[in-house]
C-alpha cells in the first residue's frame, strides 16, 4: 500500500512508529528489568521515577520533574500539535511482593509508545504527553494529579497493563482504601486482664461481622483487608491495632451504600469491646472505568494485527475487573486501559509467581507489542481528529 492510496498514510506512519519501538526495544527491556530488580512502593518511587524520566529524556522528551508538586511524578512532552495524546506510566510496586502487578512493564511500554508517537508527532499535529503517575496501588496518584490540573483537555489517555492473558476492555470496580485503627488499653494478660480493653478483639469481632455480611452482599461487591498491627506481646492485652481495608463495587453509588454497611461492622467491634475507632481514607475513591469505545476498538484491531489474541471470559481474563485510579481519569477525558498478556498461567497478578514472569521472553514481547499497539492507536486517534476538523471546516 502506498501513501497516496486510501489508508496509505496511516500505514506509513504506523510502519515508522513500529520501527522506532523495535529500535529502542533493548533499552525498554533494560528499563523494565532495572525497575523489577529495585521495587519501590507507593509514594516512595524516587529511583523508579528518575529511571523512567531519564529514559524519556534520552528519546527527546522534555521532562518536568516533581510534576505539580508530587515528588515521584513527572510530565514528559514531545511535539506541539493541537491533538494531545497522554500515556500513563506506573512504577510503584506491592509491599512484600515487588512487581507482582507488572508496573515495570507498564513504564517500559509507556516509554516505547511515547518514543514512537514522538517520531510522527509533527506530521500528525500531535503533542505527546507521558505522565509518570505514582502510587496506583492504593495511593491514588492519578487522582492527586487530576486535582492539580493534570490530564485536562487530552484527546485520549491510555496505558497497557500486564495480565496473564490479553483483555481489551477494562471493567474495574470502584474502590475505597481505608486505614482502620482501634484504640483500647494495654494490661498484663495474666495478672490484670480486667484492666485491659482489647483492641485485637475489636478487629476479630469486626472481621466476623464482615464475613457474615458477605452472604447479603451482591456479587458485584468485594470487601477485603489485612490486620497490619495486631499486638506485640502475647502476655500484653493489645491496646492498639491497625488494618487496611478495601471495599469495591460496580458503581460509586453501590460503593457508598456498601461502605456504610462495612463501617457498621467496625463500629460493632468498637461497641462490643469498648475501644475507640478511627477510619481514615488512604486516598480518594477510585471510580469505575468508562472506556472510549472508538479508541478501544482501534486498539483491539492494532493488537490483533500484531498477532495478539484476546482471551475468552474466564479466570485468566478477570484481571480487567481490578480497580485502578485510571478510572478517575476516564471520567475527565477519553481513555483506554487494555490488558496485555504475559502468558503467565497459572500465575496471576499479585502473586510472587506473577512477579517472576514480569521479566523474560513473554514479558519482553509484551513490551514490544504493547508499545506498538498503543502508538498505532494514538496515530488512529490523531488521524480521526484531523479528519473531523476537516469535515467541520
Amino acid at each position: 500500500m502506498t501513501s497516496d492510496q486510501p489508508g496509505g498514510r496511516a500505514a506509513d506512519l504506523k510502519a515508522r512508529a513500529e520501527k522506532v519501538v523495535r529500535s529502542v526495544h533493548p533499552d525498554l527491556v533494560a528499563l523494565s528489568e532495572e525497575l523489577h530488580a529495585d521495587p519501590e512502593s507507593a509514594w516512595q518511587e524516587h529511583r523508579s521515577c528518575r529511571r523512567v524520566a531519564r529514559a524519556l529524556s534520552a528519546v527527546g522528551f522534555e521532562v518536568t520533574n516533581s510534576y505539580l508538586g508530587l515528588e515521584t511524578a513527572f510530565l514528559a512532552t514531545a511535539g506541539n500539535g493541537p491533538v494531545r495524546i497522554g500515556i500513563c506510566a506506573e512504577y510503584d510496586a506491592l509491599p512484600g511482593l515487588g512487581h507482582a502487578c507488572g508496573h515495570n512493564l507498564i513504564s517500559a511500554i509507556a516509554v516505547g509508545a511515547g518514543a514512537a508517537l514522538a517520531e510522527v508527532a509533527d506530521e500528525l499535529g500531535l503533542t505527546v504527553e507521558v505522565y509518570g503517575t505514582p502510587a496506583e496501588e492504593g495511593g491514588g496518584g492519578k487522582i492527586e494529579l487530576l486535582d492539580r490540573g493534570a490530564f485536562a483537555g487530552l484527546d485520549l489517555a491510555m496505558m497497557a497493563h500486564p495480565a496473564p492473558v490479553d483483555v481489551a476492555e477494562a471493567r474495574p470496580f470502584a474502590v475505597t482504601h481505608s486505614r482502620v485503627r482501634f484504640w483500647g488499653k494495654a494490661a498484663h494478660a495474666a495478672a490484670y486482664p480486667e484492666r485491659g480493653v482489647n483492641a485485637a478483639d475489636a478487629f476479630t469481632i469486626s472481621e466476623v461481622a464482615i464475613a457474615l455480611l458477605r452472604q447479603q452482599l451482591p456479587h458485584s461487591v468485594r470487601v477485603h483487608g489485612v490486620v497490619t498491627l495486631g499486638g506485640e506481646a502475647p502476655n500484653a492485652i493489645p491496646g492498639r491495632t491497625e488494618g487496611r481495608w478495601y471495599v469495591r463495587a460496580e458503581t460509586m453509588e453501590e460503593l457508598a451504600q456498601t461502605e456504610e454497611r462495612v463501617r457498621r461492622c467496625f463500629e460493632a467491634g468498637a461497641l462490643a469491646t469498648g475501644c475507640d475507632l478511627e477510619i481514615e481514607p488512604e486516598s480518594q475513591p477510585y471510580t469505575d472505568f468508562r472506556g472510549d469505545e472508538w479508541a478501544l476498538a482501534r486498539y483491539r484491531e492494532n493488537a490483533e494485527a500484531l498477532g495478539r489474541v484476546f482471551a475468552e471470559p474466564g479466570l485468566a481474563s478477570r484481571m480487567n475487573r481490578a480497580s485502578t485510579d485510571m478510572g478517575n481519569v476516564s471520567r475527565v477525558v477519553p481513555a483506554i486501559h487494555p490488558y496485555i498478556g504475559i502468558d503467565s498461567m497459572p500465575a496471576l497478578n499479585h502473586q510472587e509467581e506473577f512477579a517472576a514472569r514480569c521479566v523474560g521472553v513473554a514479558a519482553d514481547r509484551a513490551i514490544l507489542d504493547g508499545a506498538t499497539a498503543l502508538a498505532w492507536t494514538g496515530i488512529d486517534v490523531a488521524l480521526e481528529r484531523s479528519a473531523r476538523q476537516e469535515d467541520v471546516s
